[in-house]
């Protein structure tokens, strides 16, 4: 009996450690048409907090999201955690209008700082064509770290670290 669960385990623990690999590898590959440009701190306008000043001195997790999308249900929140520690801006894509975004991270218990971008001005500026994307900046505001589609806790920390 022993030997089928060590079996087992062995498995498991190999295809996710293919899953991860091929996760990242797909990532990469859609995140290499994103915009290189440094960060433009200047042009974001929060629906949530109008008193919020960035810190140009830190570095800054970027968050590509939508109301509509499940992957960025899932997702938020961990990018809800790291915002009580780290930099983060989270742009809602196409979720309405404010009082609706409002409304949703209410009902998700949700408190990041949001910057509404109802035409996907920011997306086409950044050349985002998927969601969730999160895009780490160092300190410079140089992009250090992107990512399509869910990423791990753990992952994202990590980056943020190292941007530092």
């Amino acid at each position: 009996m022993n030997e089928k669960i060590k079996k087992y385990i062995k498995e498991i623990v190999k295809y996710t450690i293919f899953a991860i690999i091929a996760l990242n590898i797909i990532s990469y590959y859609k995140s290499q048409d994103l915009n290189k440009e440094n960060l433009p701190y200047d042009a974001f306008k929060f629906i949530n907090d109008k008193s919020y000043t960035l810190n140009k001195e830190k570095p800054t997790l970027v968050y590509f999201w939508a109301t509509w999308c499940p992957i960025c249900k899932l997702q938020s929140p961990t990018i809800e955690e790291l915002s009580k520690d780290y930099q983060v801006i989270t742009i809602a894509s196409q979720s309405g209008t404010k009082e609706e975004i409002q409304k949703y991270l209410e009902e998700n218990n949700l408190s990041f700082n949001v910057v509404d971008d109802t035409y996907n001005d920011f997306a086409y500026r950044f050349n985002v064509k998927a969601y969730p994307t999160t895009l780490i900046y160092d300190k410079n505001k140089n992009l250090k770290f992107t990512d399509v589609g869910y990423t791990s806790s753990f992952n994202l920390k990590l980056k943020l670290w190292w941007s530092e």
